[in-house]
């Protein structure tokens, strides 16, 4: 059974940071497509950052510069660090793993940045 436990969310200010981390048991990271996703009221989900197995990473326009996307295949966990937050980056913000056909989703961490 897979399972994907973020943590990390909170409360910051404009211009202040955050590091979020998602944990798996029942599938390894180092081996799959892994990433982040945020979604914000009303709007659609949307991929923020992923890494790939061969350790390529992507970033959305929006976060290029401020957001970094890290995995430690040791502890089996991928990390986001951001930086520079803004307002608009306020989503509820979800890891995911891709293996094959199958994407697993964690439950979500809320991260609100007040202006």
């Amino acid at each position: 059974q897979v399972q994907l436990v973020e943590s990390g969310g909170g409360l910051v200010q404009t211009g202040g940071s955050l590091r979020l981390s998602c944990a798996a048991s029942g599938i390894s990271f180092r081996f799959n497509a892994v990433g982040w996703y945020r979604q914000s009221p009303g709007k659609l989900r949307e991929a923020v950052a992923s890494i790939v197995e061969s350790g390529s990473v992507m970033y959305v326009d929006s976060v290029k510069g401020r957001f970094t996307i890290s995995r430690d295949n040791a502890k089996n966990t991928v990390s986001l660090q951001m930086n520079s937050l803004k307002p608009e980056d306020t989503a509820v913000y979800y890891c995911y793993v891709r293996n094959g056909g199958n994407t697993y989703w964690g439950q979500g961490t809320q991260v609100t940045i007040s202006s």
